[in-house]
């Protein structure tokens, strides 16, 4: 995925795991293909490569915090050739983030953006990420944030209630949480001098600089704290996540292109008009498969203005698109069709478009079904000027 922005990454596992109960630090310990840490990084490289990344570490950690990363394979592999460096934090999160964000500054790379992730949060997803991302770049300042569940009081020192809050004007925040780097510094250095300990980033950019803009979180989206949230047994955490996804698209139909259906060229005197070749069932799929993802969208994948996609094969893009999906660890139980086409004929060539879409996603075609309806000769597709498809899936994680 492309921003227009360069963007830093602080992963932050400078504590000391206290609350854990353990002899060990919580980010070392093993996850899903590597370790809690490597988890809370890995979907950060599926969708951007940083201009510098930063993990800040305890003062005798030797190797351990990159071993940990190392532990999943695809990490070892995308971090050769990336700009990681391991900083020294410090007694508090505030002053570990400083210490990341001045080895930044000393670094002369000037990013434009810093997003800062706790290393204990191993579930973030990428659409979180993006979110984040974009609203970051637009508002200066983004997090992660979700409604409480309880409803919210303030109490006094002898804990008599003194304020009763509306939780609709309230939020829980996650992270990353995403600021432009060069006010966040300066912030960051006008805070050491108020003897004050800031909780987060988030605060202290609201007291020096400005609104933070808050993003839809995600509740699977939590921090290892305590050690029932992790399981030693089976070394994941207690979610199973399963999710559907719905995918839509419209094409007209014009003289002089290809009809391209889920891969499969149709004998017809019409094709799709669009900027890559048009196939309106692949780009349907593609929708759907990164919605119950929360990946993002065809669009912000493969945007319709960068001449490069011009004409682009769909069945090349839906491989890029899932093979994507799965690194973040989501698998297919099932994908649904229905295409709406006046011409030509589709049930002759239900079979082939089917195994053509099982081939591209490498997967059973037992999970994958595809059915038509005409337009009965009502507007645009009825009248044979345009085809329409939607698509829903079903992943599980």
């Amino acid at each position: 995925m492309t921003f227009n922005k360069n963007i830093a990454l602080i992963l932050t596992a400078a504590g000391s795991s206290t609350r854990m109960g353990l002899d060990c630090k919580k980010e070392y310990l093993p996850l899903e293909e590597g370790t809690i840490l490597s988890a809370a990084l890995k979907p950060f490289l599926q969708i951007f490569t940083p201009q510098i990344l930063i993990v800040t570490v305890p003062q005798d950690d030797n190797g351990q915090a990159l071993k940990a990363l190392e532990a999943d394979t695809f990490i070892k592999e995308t971090i050769k050739s990336i700009n990681i460096h391991f900083v020294q934090g410090g007694n508090t999160r505030q002053s570990s983030v400083y210490n990341a964000l001045e080895y930044i500054e000393s670094s002369n790379l000037n990013p434009e953006v810093v997003l800062i992730h706790d290393g204990a949060r191993p579930y973030v997803s990428p659409g979180v990420i993006e979110e984040t991302i974009k609203n970051t770049i637009n508002y200066g300042a983004a997090v992660p944030g979700l409604m409480p569940v309880e409803t919210q009081k303030i109490i006094d020192t002898d804990n008599f209630i003194t304020t009763h809050l509306e939780r609709k004007y309230m939020t829980a925040v996650q992270t990353p949480q995403g600021f432009y780097f060069e006010p966040l510094l300066l912030a960051h250095k006008k805070a050491l001098s108020d003897k004050k300990e800031y909780t987060d980033d988030t605060e202290i950019w609201g007291t020096y600089v400005g609104k933070v803009k808050v993003v839809n979180g995600n509740p699977e989206n939590i921090k290892i704290t305590y050690s029932k949230d992790y399981s030693k047994e089976d070394k994941t955490m207690n979610i199973n996540t399963i999710r559907t996804g719905l995918g839509y698209d419209l094409h007209r139909l014009v003289p002089g292109r290809k009809l391209i259906l889920g891969g499969v060229i149709f004998d017809f005197d019409k094709g799709e008009d669009g900027h890559s070749d048009g196939d309106v069932l692949l780009h349907a799929i593609t929708d759907a498969l990164l919605g119950a993802s929360g990946m993002g969208d065809i669009g912000s994948y493969f945007p319709p203005e960068e001449p490069k996609w011009k004409d682009a094969n769909s069945v090349e893009l839906l491989q890029t698109v899932w093979n994507d999906i799965k690194k973040a660890g989501w698998s297919l139980i099932n994908l649904d069709c229905v295409i709406k086409l006046e011409k030509p004929k589709f049930l002759s060539h239900r079979n082939e478009v089917i195994n053509s879409i099982a081939k591209a996603l490498n997967e059973p075609s037992d999970k994958i079904f595809v059915k038509a309806k005409t337009g009965e000769k009502l507007d645009s597709v009825g009248n044979g000027d345009a085809v329409e498809v939607w698509s829903t899936c079903l992943l599980s994680k």
